[in-house]
């Protein structure tokens, strides 16, 4: 083999080596793709290798492959224990796109004892490509001294510490396990890298205690925020939430130093850095502030909120008082819940003023926001600066932008005759005609919900049809709970991703039908036209009051009606709330075999408004593809609930009809063995 092939091996070993940036919940290496394309990329290289070409001297990495390649070619299958002459066998096929066998036969000779020679020269191989990294003495340790979850209450809750070695409360955290094999780098997790290329990891299998040749990061430190006690490096659970860092006022990490005592956590990067003591901001105040280093709730002058989540700076002589947070809030900016930019003002003129964004009472004494148009439009500092609502461009100095011109969404050909943008091949007619009868298979293209009332467009070639409300859609808008500008898309060809293509209001699977997309680079946000068109204040059938658009960022609460807790429209007046899901479901509806009309009773069970029969999409590799359901009077029995599917569609998985998309998920989970990942399903979905 030339020296080309030996780098390529080299390269494949060396990626496969490297940490994870990213790992999601309860995936074993083996089990991820990038092993199996690992696997058949080597597999296809050393099947073409011919040793007797070999040149000499070998590299000690050629040495361990060559001796891997003729161990392969004269071990004797009956001689060898039947989990590594299963691995053996698997390897010989090349194919790892069903990798559940391939797992469990990996896991079966990794626990032989006395070890194969065949899996300690791969072991050997691994461990010298380890060495041969270049930046391996820039890496460093992270050990954290226990796990913790954030508790109803909004504090820490300490589940398992390191030095007991036992699980709180019934949860099994595991630490120090035995296998060599687990602490490779592909079972590591990075975490921050700096401007010098040091990167922190953690080896998710002994978190630091098997790797004592890497610099470690501090376990307990002490910290100038906070004199009282020292502060312990500590885990956050997977599954739970997070609040804020008292320094920095944004979300606590995965790994942050934590004080038991005192609920107090620090960022390991603000932890790193100590504490300013003194600071000049002109903007804010005229004289040198300085820090208030006692934890305490003082109302800041430029936010009006009192609360002790944060650092405080202050000037005694004038009482003011402000947050560290506050100090970067912008002074101009735009939000998607305005037309006109909004300016920061240190207080509000006499009246009653009210925040437009979670509509509570503004204290005029205090800083906040208001329209530069002279409108009435006001808001909290906090809340006009929320990720859902500011993009984080401040607009200090900056010249007013000229809105671009939105193209319409069709050309008028004729009287009632137009050119959709998204069926530009052939012309569609207006049908106005109300006294039609109901025909449950024309679906419009864009909403995907049947033709139930009022006019439509339909394609004088073919079958597309679109509502003439559909059909107006604008092709730009602002929606109130994302920053950016929304592109409407007219349609979609593809695959849909059960993971990425999921609405961000509803969380229904996106893409069905036409659908708004960010046109920001690297944002995913995403709604269906449904949800894009449905904004505040909604007044609902299910309740008597308006509805806003009040929760923060992240914030879930529990829907009045589907029980189901996202991002919802609330009741300032009461503590009802309506998810988007709910709030989009119509009010009217028609049935084939019923002339009435049929009105929206409030209950759980609705199926998918948003997948088309025909279309498919892919979860965890698997092929799912929608169907509708049996028109007969006994409809088809779900695979895995064993319960009739009570929708209009139903889905297609490696042969099962199943009626949900919960269904189809915890089918494939329970396929794979993945039982732990099928528990939590059960538990939090």
């Amino acid at each position: 083999m030339d020296s080309k092939t030996e780098s390529k091996l080299l390269s494949l070993t060396s990626q496969i080596m490297s940490p994870a940036k990213q790992i999601r919940f309860d995936l074993d290496w083996v089990g991820e793709k990038r092993m199996n394309s690992f696997i058949t990329k080597v597999m296809s290289l050393v099947s073409s290798m011919d040793l007797d070409l070999q040149p000499k001297p070998e590299s000690e990495f050629m040495s361990l492959t060559t001796q891997i390649i003729s161990l392969l070619r004269s071990m004797d299958s009956d001689s060898m224990p039947k989990p590594l002459s299963n691995l053996i066998s698997l390897l010989s096929q090349g194919n790892f796109d069903h990798n559940t066998d391939f797992r469990l036969f990996f896991r079966q000779t990794m626990a032989l004892e006395p070890e194969p020679i065949f899996m300690s020269l791969i072991y050997q191989i691994f461990s010298l490509v380890i060495s041969m990294n270049t930046k391996r003495d820039k890496l460093i340790s992270l050990c954290p001294q226990a796990c913790v979850v954030l508790g109803n209450n909004g504090n820490f809750e300490v589940i398992v510490k390191k030095q007991e070695g036992q699980a709180h409360k019934g949860k099994a955290i595991p630490w120090s396990r035995d296998s060599k094999w687990e602490c490779l780098p592909f079972n590591w997790k990075t975490y921050w890298s700096s401007g010098d290329d040091v990167t922190h990891f953690r080896c998710r299998n002994c978190d630091g205690d098997n790797h004592k040749e890497y610099n470690k990061a501090p376990v307990e430190i002490k910290h100038s925020l906070h004199r009282k006690h020292s502060l312990q490096l500590v885990l956050l659970d997977e599954t739970s939430y997070t609040r804020v860092c008292y320094c920095c006022d944004e979300d606590l990490k995965r790994m942050f130093y934590y004080c038991r005592t005192c609920d107090f956590g620090l960022n390991f990067v603000c932890a790193k850095k100590e504490a300013i003591l003194y600071i000049d901001q002109p903007k804010w105040h005229e004289h040198t502030l300085a820090l208030f280093l006692r934890k305490t709730s003082l109302t800041c002058n430029a936010c009006g909120l009192s609360h002790s989540s944060c650092p405080l700076y202050m000037c005694p002589p004038c009482d003011f008082v402000i947050h560290k947070s506050c100090i970067s809030l912008p002074r101009l900016i735009r939000i998607s819940r305005h037309f006109h930019r909004i300016a920061y003002t240190p207080s509000f003129d006499e009246g009653d003023w009210s925040c437009s964004v979670c509509r509570k009472k503004i204290d005029n004494d205090y800083g906040g926001y208001v329209c530069t148009k002279g409108c009435s439009y006001a808001a909290h500092s906090k809340c006009a600066t929320q990720s859902n609502v500011w993009d984080g461009i401040e607009l200090e100095g900056e010249p007013e932008d000229i809105e671009e011109e939105v193209l319409p969404p069709f050309l008028e050909i004729s009287d009632g005759i137009i050119q959709h943008f998204s069926h530009q091949q052939h012309h569609m007619k207006l049908d106005e005609n109300t006294g039609r009868d109901y025909d449950e298979n024309k679906e419009c293209e864009a909403c995907i919900r049947p033709i139930y009332f009022g006019n439509f467009y339909s394609c004088l070639e073919c079958d597309f049809i679109l509502h003439e409300e559909c059909a107006n859609l604008s092709r730009k808008i602002h929606h109130p709970i994302h920053p950016h500008l929304l592109n409407l898309i007219g349609g979609f060809d593809g695959v849909i991703n059960y993971y990425n293509d999921k609405c961000s209001a509803c969380i229904g699977l996106c893409k069905g039908g036409f659908f708004y997309e960010c046109g920001k680079q690297g944002c995913k946000f995403m709604l269906h036209v449904q949800c894009a068109t449905t904004s505040e204040p909604l007044v609902h059938e299910s309740h008597r009051h308006p509805l806003f658009l009040t929760s923060k960022p992240g914030e879930k609460i529990r829907c009045s009606v589907c029980k189901d807790s996202e991002e919802t429209f609330n009741c300032i007046e009461c503590d009802f709330a309506l998810c988007f899901y709910c709030a989009i479901l119509p009010q009217k509806v028609r049935y084939k075999h019923d002339k009435h009309t049929l009105t929206l009773s409030y209950g759980k069970e609705t199926g998918d408004l948003h997948m088309r029969p025909g279309s498919t999409w892919i979860t965890f590799g698997n092929k799912v593809d929608v169907l509708h359901n049996s028109n007969r009077m006994s409809r088809s029995i779900c695979s895995y609930c064993v319960k009739h599917c009570p929708y209009k569609i139903v889905y297609m998985c490696s042969g099962l009809i199943l009626c949900s998309q919960g269904c189809v998920v915890r089918s494939i989970l329970q396929k794979r063995g993945r039982y732990r990942e099928l528990e939590f399903l059960s538990r939090y979905a």
